[in-house]
């Protein structure tokens, strides 16, 4: 459902933005921030609502999921990234798949990423041990603005990264240009993790377990 909300509201806003790329963007972000809440909410108390393999490996970097159930989660977030790409091409009559050749190449937007996604642990961090009844509403706050603040428009999470090549709409990226994002997700995602390992340390034992960490770490358990 986040990538039916990322490439759908991309497609739609495309189409009926009649060639202005910044209103096209804004629509694409207030959709896909609006639907990241909803989501949250929705899925929080189910599985966390990880829906991103960085915050499924810090979460359990951190002892808030067991290592052996790191595997299905990543499964899962690809599988359902590449279904919901297809169920956006299907209700806009598109092709199932399409390699995009939409360019996002160079440092500047890998280091975007790697900015994008430092900024979203450390809000989901952070927002989980102050106001964790308020992280959905953070995440989907910030991720809005990201994709304004970006100069990559805030993939930040390597699940879309690797979908949104499979489709050549707004919201796509070039297969070519990918690893370079996935590089920046990941070094945003240690950097955010280890900042508030230090910053915050009772962030892992006082995260709420039904928001973004579905999973209390022993320590916090026993």
């Amino acid at each position: 459902m986040l990538l039916v909300a990322v490439v759908g509201s991309g497609i739609m806003a495309e189409r009926l933005s009649q060639g202005n790329v910044a209103l096209a963007l804004l629509a694409n972000a207030l959709a896909t921030g609006a639907a990241l809440v909803a989501l949250i909410l929705a899925f929080g108390p189910i599985s966390g609502a990880h829906l991103n393999p960085v915050v499924t490996l810090s979460d359990a970097s951190q002892g808030g999921l067991p290592w052996r159930e790191v595997p299905a989660y990543v499964l899962a977030q690809l599988v359902g990234a590449f279904v919901g790409v297809a169920l956006a091409h299907g209700m806009f009559e598109l092709p199932v798949f399409v390699s995009s050749t939409h360019v996002r190449a160079g440092g500047a937007q890998v280091l975007g990423e790697a900015v994008a996604t430092f900024g979203l642990l450390s809000v989901i961090w952070g927002s989980t041990r102050a106001q964790p009844g308020m992280t959905a509403f953070a995440v989907g706050a910030y991720i809005t603005g990201a994709y304004w603040f970006t100069s990559s428009t805030s993939f930040a999470n390597p699940a879309v990264t690797l979908a949104r090549a499979a489709t050549n709409t707004f919201a796509g990226i070039r297969p070519a240009d990918v690893p370079g994002f996935l590089v920046g997700q990941t070094v945003g995602a240690l950097a955010a993790t280890a900042l508030f390992r230090w910053l915050a340390p009772r962030v892992v034992a006082e995260a709420a377990p039904e928001i973004l960490t579905p999973h209390s770490p022993p320590e916090a358990s026993s």
